[in-house]
């Protein structure tokens, strides 16, 4: 009787030893950053009568994103930008920006994408998700350079790039109201996660 006690003991302990192996492991494998303003940007242009670019950038931005280095396909980005936050070092033009006719930031206060699927290419990840502007979501797909990690001191970092192109009539944007900038727009992403 002693012998059996002691034999379910150690199936006992054995797999509870396994479970919490397992958890950690599973907690191991993704790596949580969070989205660093300081080393960051998002930044834009658009064509001004076709004949230039107008440059300009969100200065408020968040967002997180989790790496699995052992399963790639688990990882998920997500990214939240204050469309109030525009900045084209032109105030008269900012304010006319966040105007109904353009962003419209008091109905749209947030630009917001969220992946759905994750799948390392050479250099980084192709990532597709859910992109909401001005009130309408679209799927998009998009590749991420990057992905290296850097250590200094105690904190951990992870830095990604991407440059892509949306039209802003997909998005709600009335096309006879966008006016002398171009319905196309060049977003392009620089985004550095840390954590410790």
């Amino acid at each position: 009787m002693r012998m059996r006690n002691c034999f379910f003991g150690l199936v006992r302990a054995f797999i509870i030893g396994a479970a919490v192996w397992t958890a950690g492991q599973s907690g191991f494998a993704a790596d949580e950053y969070a989205y660093d303003l300081v080393h960051s940007s998002v930044t834009f242009k658009a064509r001004h009568l076709d004949i230039s670019w107008i440059h300009g950038r969100f200065n408020d931005v968040d967002g997180k994103f989790s790496i699995d280095r052992e399963n790639p396909s688990k990882s998920t980005f997500h990214l939240v930008i204050k469309t109030d936050s525009v900045d084209t070092a032109n105030k008269a033009r900012d304010e006319h920006l966040r105007q109904p006719d353009y962003f419209d930031t008091k109905q749209f206060p947030t630009i917001e994408f969220k992946s759905t699927s994750t799948k390392p290419v050479e250099g980084g990840y192709e990532v597709t998700g859910d992109f909401t502007m001005h009130g309408t979501t679209k799927k998009i797909t998009f590749v991420l350079k990057g992905g290296k990690e850097h250590q200094f001191k105690d904190i951990k970092r992870v830095a990604f790039s991407t440059e892509l192109t949306l039209k802003r009539s997909d998005f709600g944007f009335d096309k006879n109201a966008i006016g002398p900038i171009g319905d196309e727009a060049i977003i392009l992403i620089d985004c550095e996660g840390m954590r410790k």
